[in-house]
């Protein structure tokens, strides 16, 4: 199985390549089943890259002074628990 493309858009569309072919019911169950593992492979690195990239997303917030404050996403989540 192939590892995936370096970027996230790139990743993006061979997924949707993917599904493409896999809708169009053409391909035999041998190449419908290699392509669903490389479109669950794709899957999970975009799903990771994902959460890394919302790990590091710092959110612009007002605090109770009214007063604008950056908070990280990780942050944010820690205090509504």
């Amino acid at each position: 199985m192939p590892s995936p493309p370096k970027k996230f858009e790139a990743a993006l569309r061979d997924l949707e390549g993917i599904v493409e072919k896999l809708e169009t019911g053409d391909l035999s169950l041998e190449e419908a089943l290699i392509a669903f593992e490389e479109g669950v492979s794709l899957v999970r690195y975009l799903g990771d890259t994902l959460t890394a990239v919302e790990k590091r997303i710092e959110v612009l917030t007002r605090d109770q002074g009214g007063e604008f404050q950056l908070q990280s996403v990780t942050e944010e989540d820690e205090e509504d628990q």
